[in-house]
């Protein structure tokens, strides 16, 4: 099952300090992300790039390597790590005013753990070629042992086994210190999120300990004075009330995933209904979610709508519509630390292909303070 629908399920089971930055003038101290996702680039999902699923029955990057055998898996990661995301890719993000990149990671891109297929040297390239074009990488860790929400994303869909052993919990606590360890050099890190997207009936009691402990491991690495420590709210927005103290712990962000195009209610809603959620409810809820909790990011967004939500809306109505969806989650998301859209591209483009949203003028040309680079 890919993302799209893992999500629509999140949607159906879940109720709706400094900021360190390379990329502008601008103090640390206001400096706000804001950025794009590079999905399907170091952990794989076949809806962004079906191609590399050529030949295969896979559906997740476990089982078309396990499908593929070491060698042919290793030829097929190494050509497509080399051509998804280049140069150019970062060039044109700093182009567009932008100062930060989402990295997601599988758990197998730096230890060993078959049938995964290594890659630091593509990681040390990643930060190497962010940096030279005065781009911050927030690194997310998307998938862990087990799976921590049993979709495709996560590096393998299937059994949500992630927090029924003590085994991969603590195995992935070792995955994030080796991980800070590893990036801790990068002057351009920002800050590291130690599980993406565990699903909403992962146990709090253990997805807060985990955190706690994993916090505790990164630490030991990493500065709070230079790189943050993000945690994902589990699709429970609110109910971090009072977790991660500063007191204790420091420079913590909270990161919330928002979507509006999956569930029936989604579906229901025309454009008009979603630039009023985006522009006023989620703002409120972003809102309650930093008073009360912790200062937030908004790690994934899209301006992907259901077509039943552009029912009528043809050419240029259709394109106002976007575009309004667009802008009010912005104008939303601003309120934030800061927010990173899902994703840079796609094969097919398309609303969800950021770059191509910028092509057809759905999303803004520039990203800068005042529209300047």
């Amino acid at each position: 099952m890919n993302r799209r629908a893992f999500i629509s399920a999140c949607g159906t089971a879940a109720a709706a300090l400094t900021i360190p930055g390379i990329a502008s003038a601008a103090p640390a101290a206001t400096q706000k992300w804001r950025g794009v996702n590079l999905g399907g680039w170091l952990a794989l999902e076949k809806w962004i790039t079906p191609s590399i699923y050529a030949g295969v029955k896979a559906e997740d990057e476990y089982t078309l390597c396990s499908e593929l055998g070491k060698a042919a898996a290793e030829v097929r990661l190494r050509h497509h790590r080399e051509k998804w995301i280049t140069d150019e890719d970062f060039q044109w993000i700093a182009a567009r005013g932008m100062n930060a990149v989402r990295l997601p990671i599988g758990y197998g891109i730096l230890e060993e753990n078959p049938p995964f297929v290594t890659g630091a040297d593509v990681l040390d390239h990643a930060f190497k070629m962010a940096k030279a074009h005065g781009l911050s990488v927030l690194l997310d860790l998307h998938g862990a042992p087990g799976s921590q929400n049993g979709f495709d994303h996560s590096g393998r869909a299937g059994n949500l086994g992630w927090h029924t052993s003590t085994q991969n919990v603590d195995h992935t606590i070792r995955i994030i210190e080796n991980l800070a360890s590893f990036v801790k050099k990068y002057d351009n890190l920002i800050a590291l999120e130690l599980l993406n997207e565990p699903r909403w009936d992962v146990p709090m009691d253990i997805l807060k300990k985990y955190y706690e402990d994993a916090y505790t491991a990164a630490r030991k690495q990493l500065s709070p004075e230079t790189v943050s420590i993000v945690i994902h709210d589990g699709f429970r927005a609110t109910e971090w009330a009072g977790f991660m103290p500063p007191a204790k712990y420091s420079n913590v962000i909270l990161d919330t995933h928002l979507y509006q195009c999956y569930t029936e209610e989604d579906r229901k809603n025309d454009a008009n209904a979603h630039v009023h959620i985006s522009a006023i409810d989620l703002r409120k809820q972003l809102d309650k979610m930093q008073k009360e909790a912790l200062p937030a990011i908004v790690g994934e967004w899209s301006c992907s709508l259901d077509p039943h939500s552009l029912t009528g809306l043809t050419g240029f109505a259709r394109d106002a519509a976007i575009r309004a969806y667009a802008d009010a989650q912005l104008l939303s998301y601003e309120t934030t630390r800061g927010w990173f859209y899902w994703t840079y591209k796609i094969a097919d483009g398309g609303t969800w292909s950021f770059r191509d949203c910028v092509k057809r003028g759905w999303m803004p040309d520039k990203y800068g303070d005042n529209g300047l680079v």
